[in-house]
Parts: structure tokens; sequence; C-alpha cells
């Protein structure tokens, strides 16, 4: 980030100008933490927006949560599941298949403990009453 590769500099700065050595280093440490502030205030406004997206009513804003966890639970259950039925029961039958489809299961992964750790926060809030 470019604000934190000005920060060194900035502070050295203080040193010329601010004679004050308590003064100095509250300057310095409210420049240093600008940027974690700036980072946390950018996460607040996306919660925000995340939450507004959640209670919408139509399926267009609101749906892009179920439509990735279903599109997820729908590879996951072909890969794990569905593909080595068919390929057992092709073999076994002495029916010759084309290669299934196979998905990048590291990238799919990710996207799904992704949204299961969104999911059970989810359900955390619903235990405790939060939401409905």
């Amino acid at each position: 980030m470019v604000l934190q590769t000005l920060i060194g500099p900035v502070t050295g700065i203080l040193d010329k100008f601010i004679e004050d050595k308590d003064q100095k280093n509250a300057l310095a440490h409210e420049i240093a933490t600008m940027a974690e502030r700036h980072a946390q205030e950018t996460k607040m406004a996306q919660i925000e927006v995340n939450k507004a997206e959640a209670q919408h009513k139509s399926i267009f804003v609101s749906g892009w949560r179920p439509f990735i966890g279903w599109t997820c639970g729908t590879a996951l259950a072909y890969h794990f599941v569905l593909a080595p039925i068919i390929l057992f029961a092709t073999a076994y039958a002495g029916i010759e298949v084309p290669e299934l489809p196979s998905f990048d299961m590291e990238t799919l992964t990710t996207i799904l403990l992704g949204m299961l750790g969104l999911g059970s926060l989810r359900s955390f809030e619903k235990y405790k009453g939060l939401t409905k």
C-alpha cells in the first residue's frame, strides 16, 4: 500500500518540525495507524453492503450467495459422489465411457470453505437468536 511506504519518511520529517517529543510521538503513532484504520473502515463498509444485499427481496441481489453455495455443493457432490459411482457402474457393466470432466478442486475448496465459514457464523447468529 502506498500509505505504508510513506509512513517512514513522514515520521522522519516530524523530527525537523516538531520539538515536543510527546507530540511528535503521538503524531508518529497517528500516522502509523492510518492504514490500519482505513482497512478496518473499508471492511466494515463491505459488511454493511453484505447485510443490505442479504436482506433484499430480489433473487438477483440476495441470491448470489445461495447460487455460489449450490454451485459449490453440486460440484463437490459430482466430484466425490456422482463421478465415482458413474465410473464404478460403467466399469462393472463393461461399458467404456470417455473421461469424465473434472474440476479444479483447490479453487473450489477455497470457495467452499469460505462459504462454510460464513455459514457457521450465520448459524451461530441464529442459535443466539440474533436473526430469524
